[in-house]
């Protein structure tokens, strides 16, 4: 093979997944840059290169080296040094300042830093706060250099193994070699595959029982995440004898193994043998005692004339409440436990408002609570009463120390509220009501017709479905809400029909369906709706008050390219004013829109918040994200992954929440998503506007298909007493 050794120019791409690069390398020799292409697990611009590797001629670019190996140095030259340390490698030190430390101390940049960082305060511009900051960077940056380097030797992609050092820090190399099976477990993300490709180079047996085991028990967890608590004998027996490779009777005899340990869970539901993770197992069973429990008990509010209280709160409130609605009050006066659901219309939040009305008159403290920041803020501006997170509310601890609020140290309060509780998972909710003191009282709110929660379970509907606890259903649609063409179609939806649309549309129609043939010509049309058709007929901020949503991520019609294209009709490059940054592949400007991808406890931003880039620093790198509740958060370099843009996203991501306008493409292209209840949660989402833009054939599709497969649990049984 072809050797080249040179300095890195420019890393012009770079994935996390796999390593891939190309690189500007600068040889010495050559005027202009050598294009280099190959896997290396961190790259950065100043370092050295030595690859091996065969010249190639690509017809778009030209001669370029493809590398089957690289390997990487430090930097040995003061240029290389410079472009190195003005990379954002290192928190605290940008272009300006790698400048300084290099004309201050040239080719011993290095050395100071890692043995006498105090000399740093020699610059200028550099004090006490950000000399520890660059020392503990640079200390951090070096080990997980070595561990990427060995993980990768393993086959293990840049981004797994940045995983795998945030979980087990400097035991990262210890842990992989003695136990690989144990990353399949304890890391989100690193499949079974990934860990058995390491274990088959370390010399385990592809028939040894801990690598059966680790099989058995990853196809459980990888069940989870389709919303399964539990998989039946037979198809978890099938599905390990396709992933390990080995004869069913091995697998079967470690199954056994692995139930009378305790380490999996089987139980018999309607003669069905289910294997649970005992973690879910648990979760049920904690969830269905104490709702019985408490279900059991009478109401302990102060004495009240429940009739009298509803003259009283209509009165007061100038509502009057329908049969219906009155029912659902008068429940909620005289039981411990209640359900609340309907869709859309039904006046959900009016009974909310009223028996909250009541019981605050009385001295009762309600506490409100719902799975997003967004739904707690919707339920906030309804109620007028302070709501959480489920986490926020539960005081959840990060770093692996769980909830400290639990049944040791409860929630002080006597009304306990749960919005959206169809978005909650099993494990979510067992946390939620261990929480929930034994003197409370419990009133679960949601529409069980919604998508289920992400996470394993199908609770609000098993907890309705069993028939053991009371439940207020609401089904009149009141004559306000009718007359909108959104509720309209959002119940047509949900009853199996095609939702009619008026044409030519009445001026004020709130509903739309808009034909397109092909997904081209879908994503143009969503592009010119929301740059152009809907501000100037509504009236509306194209980027605050629109939002597209997707059935998925990917694909022509996923919120990846649709994201791309409306950022350029909407947040368009611009000159110095308007500034940006590229990271993970994302590029962000001042005045996008976006979207937190995970909880954040330290910046106080939750998974589902949505923001606008109020400001980017380029040196070092810092992005300013002000939320809609007016909450600011500082992103560095190395947490801006937990953003991604947020003009389009998908419908699961936006459960819980409102928008004044929605889009929502409808192609088969997303055949696989085409679902009544995702369709019936998207329409759901808008409350002045929806316009559906795609195939008829599509819109039929999705009407017709009754939600996805079914979910294996046995929660509805847990509560019926029915398991054995």
């Amino acid at each position: 093979m072809d050797q080249l050794s040179g300095t890195v120019e420019r890393v012009t791409f770079h994935t996390e997944d796999t390593g891939y690069s190309v690189l500007k390398v600068k040889v010495k020799g050559r005027h202009e840059p050598v294009t280099v292409t190959g896997k290396v697990p961190l790259i950065h611009e100043g370092e050295v290169i030595k690859a091996e590797g065969e010249w190639v001629n690509v017809a778009e670019y030209g001669r370029q080296f493809k590398a089957e190996q690289i390997e990487t140095t430090a930097p040995n030259s003061r240029e290389g040094i410079e472009k190195y340390l003005a990379s954002g490698l290192i928190e605290g030190i940008g272009p300006v300042y790698a400048k300084k430390l290099v004309e201050k101390f040239g080719e011993e940049v290095f050395e100071v830093i890692e043995q006498n960082s105090a000399r740093l305060q020699e610059v200028p511009g550099v004090g006490k706060k950000r000399r520890i900051e660059i020392k503990s960077s640079w200390e951090k940056q070096k080990s997980v250099r070595e561990i990427m380097v060995f993980l990768h030797r393993h086959g293990i992609s840049t981004g797994k193994a940045v995983k795998i050092f945030q979980q087990y820090g400097a035991n990262s190399m210890e842990t992989v070699a003695q136990n690989p099976y144990q990353l399949a477990r304890d890391i989100h993300g690193i499949g079974f595959k990934t860990a058995d490709g390491i274990a088959q180079r370390t010399g385990i047996a592809p028939d040894s029982e801990a690598r059966l085991r680790a099989g058995l028990f990853h196809l459980l967890l990888a069940a989870g995440s389709e919303g399964h608590t539990a998989l039946p004998h037979d198809i978890l027996l099938t599905k390990a004898t396709e992933l390990l490779g080995v004869p069913v009777e091995l697998i079967t005899t470690v199954l056994a193994a692995s139930v009378a340990s305790t380490e999996l869970r089987q139980e018999t539901i309607e003669d069905k043998v289910l294997i649970f993770p005992p973690h879910l197992a648990r979760a049920e069973e904690e969830i269905a005692r104490r709702l019985q429990k408490l279900a059991a008990l009478p109401a302990a509010y102060p004495a009240m004339d429940a009739e009298k209280a509803l003259t009283w709160v209509q009165r007061n409130t100038g509502k009057e409440l329908a049969p219906g609605q009155a029912e659902a009050v008068r429940q909620a006066l005289t039981r411990r436990v209640l359900i609340i659901t309907g869709g859309p219309g039904v006046g959900k939040t009016t009974i909310l408002q009223s028996i909250l009305r009541i019981l605050s008159a009385k001295g009762v403290q309600p506490v409100l609570a719902a799975p997003t920041g967004r739904a707690a803020r919707r339920m906030s501006d309804s109620t007028g009463l302070e709501a959480k997170t489920i986490h926020r509310l539960l005081e959840f601890a990060p770093g692996g120390e769980g909830f400290k609020k639990n049944a040791s140290t409860p929630l002080t309060g006597d009304l306990f509220v749960l919005d959206e509780t169809s978005m909650v998972d099993v494990a979510l909710m067992a946390s939620f009501l261990r929480a929930v003191p034994e003197t409370g009282h419990l009133l679960l709110v949601g529409d069980v017709d919604q998508l289920p929660s992400v996470g394993p379970g199908t609770v609000l509907k098993d907890l309705i479905d069993s028939g053991t606890l009371p439940v207020a259903r609401l089904t009149e649609v009141f004559r306000q809400a009718a007359e909108s063409a959104i509720i309209k179609a959002a119940h047509s939806i949900n009853e199996g029909k095609i939702p009619w649309v008026a044409k030519p549309a009445p001026p004020g129609c709130d509903f739309h369906f808009i034909e397109r043939d092909t997904p081209e010509a879908i994503a143009e049309t969503i592009v010119h709706l929301a740059r152009e058709r809907i501000p100037q007929a509504f009236r509306m901020d194209p980027i605050q008050d629109i939002q597209v949503l997707c059935p998925m991520n990917r694909g022509l019609l996923g919120t990846g390219n649709i994201n791309q294209l409306l950022q350029e009709a909407l947040n368009p490059p611009g000159d110095w004013t308007k500034p940006e940054c590229e990271r993970y592949g994302l590029t962000f400007r001042q005045g996008d829109k976006v979207i937190q991808t995970r909880n954040n406890y330290d910046k106080d931003v939750f998974n589902g918040d949505i923001g606008r880039i109020t400001g980017i620093q380029a040196d070092p790198l810092e992005v300013l994200v002000e939320f809609e509740d007016g909450r600011q958060a500082v992103y560095e370099s190395g947490d801006v992954d937990e953003l991604r843009p947020a003009y389009a996203i998908t419908i699961h991501k936006s459960q819980g929440s409102e928008f004044p306008a929605v889009i929502i493409p409808v192609s088969t292209q997303h055949f696989v998503m085409l679902q009544r209840n995702l369709l019936y949660t998207g329409v759901t989402r808008g409350r002045r506007l929806v316009i559906l833009v795609g195939d008829p054939k599509a819109l039929g599709m999705a009407v017709r298909t009754v939600g996805a497969a079914k979910r294996w649990g046995g929660l509805r049984h847990r509560l019926e007493g029915g398991l054995r």
